[in-house]
């Protein structure tokens, strides 16, 4: 056995000892840190060939883990900007140069352009909904965008999808005059109702829907702009019918049985309307109003944001609508406890770690999100301080065999005098 190695070997364990300190200190130190993860040292034995009449001291050397697959408890908060992932899955993040990275830290607060900005600096990234309903990119950060709300943004919707159900009455006999669809002065209807709707400008657009009795389970339905009417009579309206179509009803259930569910037209100065009318039914009673829903807005600020356990980032404005602005996904690699930590609360894929997924929240293994929540560090104080104590041993007795090592080496030396 060499002295030499002796002692070597008693460095290596106090090095150990010294890694295994670092990383409790690192943990008690970000014990209150959102989303940290706490680390350990763990150690392997290296072992020096030897022969059957001398053993040759080997060493100690460590490797440091990260147990970022386990949850940490989460405390609620009065913030809605505030996000924990419930499960597994990490948000997605960008510095200010656009490098995106996964966390578990959501204290996201809105800075002075309204982008969601977490403790670190970093940027929320999501999916827009301005192309319509997003789609996750599986293999890459591509399309994601940073999360930006304005509470000064206005917004006008035009409406596109409607929906009206009710009732027409089976007994009502078919007028005499023409319909209304002719836009004849003289046309006769069997119901009215009207519907509002929104331009592309949010303007409102009051339109007329007219129910009229054409046979035996048959109904023609024409809709109008009110604003072209003719005072005091209605018709004709100026420019004719928006859109008209013809309803077959069943004459034994009462319900829509033709091919034709519904009737679309273009809003003036909007976009087309499609007015779903497959609820309406035909029994023996009066005219009556069940539901009527037609989307759009006029133009609103955005009174508050609400996020769903999907991920989904809605907009209220002031006048009660609202609309879905992003949609937050999750991101997953194979082994989460092998991602690598960057400074920041981040972390990057390692060779280890295995590819980027990217999903959305409560699909496959993804957990939910939950609004209004943070996820605590999985620190726990009282491991920590037990872990030190026993590191602290180990080291002062690693420290004896390398003192050890040095007397033993004065006692060869002195030899010589």
């Amino acid at each position: 056995m060499s002295l030499y190695g002796m002692m070597r070997t008693g460095v290596s364990g106090m090095n150990a000892q010294a890694n295994r300190l670092s990383a409790v200190a690192d943990n008690i130190a970000n014990s209150d840190t959102t989303g940290y993860k706490r680390s350990s040292a763990e150690f392997s034995s290296l072992i020096m060939p030897g022969t059957g009449g001398a053993y040759n001291s080997g060493g100690v050397t460590t490797t440091i883990r990260s147990a970022v697959s386990t949850q940490g408890v989460m405390t609620y908060t009065t913030s809605v900007s505030d996000l924990a992932v419930n499960g597994d899955g990490f948000f997605v993040v960008q510095d200010a140069g656009g490098t995106p990275y996964l966390t578990r830290a959501g204290s996201f607060v809105p800075d002075a352009q309204g982008r969601l900005v977490n403790a670190a600096g970093y940027q929320l990234m999501a999916y827009d909904y301005a192309n319509g309903d997003p789609a996750a990119t599986a293999n890459g950060f591509e399309g994601l965008v940073p999360v930006q709300i304005s509470d000064q943004q206005m917004t006008a919707t035009p409406s596109t999808e409607g929906l009206f159900s009710g009732n027409l009455p089976a007994g009502a006999t078919p007028p005499s005059g023409p319909l209304p669809s002719s836009n004849s002065a003289t046309a006769e209807y069997t119901s009215k109702t009207s519907l509002v709707a929104y331009d592309n400008l949010g303007n409102k657009k009051l339109l007329d829907v007219y129910f009229t009795k054409t046979g035996t389970g048959t109904w023609e339905v024409s809709v109008f702009d009110q604003s072209k009417a003719t005072p005091g009579t209605s018709f004709p309206y100026t420019g004719g019918a928006l859109g008209s179509a013809n309803l077959t009803f069943d004459t034994t259930t009462g319900k829509l049985a033709g091919a034709t569910t519904g009737v679309s037209f273009t809003v003036p100065g909007g976009q087309t309307l499609n007015l779903d009318l497959s609820k309406l039914t035909q029994l023996g009673t009066g005219f009556t109003v069940a539901d009527a829903k037609v989307n759009g807005n006029a133009p609103s600020s955005i009174q508050k944001v609400q996020i769903g356990q999907d991920g989904v980032i809605y907009a209220q404005f002031a006048d009660g609508s609202t609309k879905a602005l992003y949609k937050i996904p999750l991101a997953d690699v194979q082994s989460p406890d092998n991602l690598t930590a960057m400074p920041g609360n981040i972390y990057v894929q390692s060779t280890d770690s295995g590819a980027v997924h990217i999903g959305f929240a409560n699909e496959g293994k993804l957990g939910s999100i939950v609004s209004g929540a943070l996820e605590n560090s999985n620190v726990d104080i009282a491991e920590e301080l037990t872990n030190m104590i026993a590191a602290q041993r180990s080291y002062t007795a690693n420290s004896k065999v390398f003192q050890t090592g040095s007397d033993l080496m004065d006692v060869l030396v002195n030899l010589k005098r």
